[in-house]
């Protein structure tokens, strides 16, 4: 069984894009950098033809979405408003796009493999979009971080809006791949991915619906996930070998998350 669950997960991977992944923040100096909302949407890979998702998936996007978006590369999250995301899910992932894309933007935070610095790509991005007056592409607002102070005012305000968090970014630097402390996310608490493995029958309430589910991190670590599921989750949880999403607040010294509660399951 384990032999096919790894199996599995290097299928799932084998198409997934090489893009900037941020780490997190932990008080390091980010005077000067540039901070934005995170966005809890899909992430939409633009290669100057077709728009997929982080795994390398095309998105089936309507015709319209894509007609005048620009033959160079774009990086940025299919998005409708916060706290929206398994409506955002559903409409991306369909086979076939629906109106409901008109609920849609596609917010762009970077412009991957042009030249100069992080502002001097986005205003390259911000140039095109004017030029062709798109009103469902746009860029994600980025302001200037004085200090952890600012930062700190301004990932409050997120939150009191029901906004997931900040992104701080070294707006200095050329275009790179890969994780790098040169992006830092700032949250609550962490989240993360992990692959179902099993699963746990429930008791009391609970008994006859799932208890809670097995999952294994990319490093091998398995843990259980029991608490933020609802009843119709329980009854249907996700499948085997699906990749869900999962908050957490630290890791014990054995490397597990602590309070780990799920959130979503991904199907980008």
């Amino acid at each position: 069984m384990r032999f096919f669950a790894v199996l599995l997960f290097f299928v799932l991977t084998a198409n997934a894009l090489v893009l900037q992944k941020a780490n997190s923040y932990n008080e390091q100096n980010i005077s000067g950098w540039l901070m934005s909302e995170k966005l809890d949407g899909i992430r939409a890979y633009w290669d100057g033809k077709t728009l997929q998702t982080r795994q390398g998936k095309v998105i089936n996007a309507p015709a319209w979405f894509l007609k005048d978006l620009p033959a160079f590369v774009l990086d940025g999250e299919l998005w409708s408003k916060r706290g929206d995301f398994e409506n955002i899910q559903s409409i991306v992932m369909d086979d076939v796009p629906s109106e409901k894309w008109h609920e849609l933007q596609y917010m762009v935070f970077e412009v991957p493999q042009s030249e100069g610095n992080f502002t001097q790509r986005l205003q390259k991005a911000a140039d095109y979009m004017s030029a062709k007056k798109l009103t469902h592409v746009k860029i994600i607002e980025q302001k200037i971080c004085k200090d952890k102070e600012d930062l700190a005012a301004f990932h409050k305000q997120i939150q009191e809006r029901g906004g997931e968090g900040v992104m701080v970014k070294d707006g200095s630097l050329p275009y790179f791949d890969g994780r790098s402390d040169s992006i830092l996310k700032v949250k609550k608490a962490e989240d993360a991915e992990a692959k179902v493995i099993g699963y746990k029958k429930g008791s009391g309430k609970y008994k006859g619906l799932m208890g809670s589910l097995q999952v294994e991190l990319e490093n091998g670590t398995q843990f259980f996930i029991g608490s933020g599921f609802s009843d119709a989750q329980r009854a249907n949880p996700p499948k085997m070998g699906s990749i869900v999403t999962f908050s957490y607040f630290g890791l014990t010294k054995l490397g597990k998350p602590k309070f780990a509660s799920f959130l979503h399951e991904r199907r980008d």
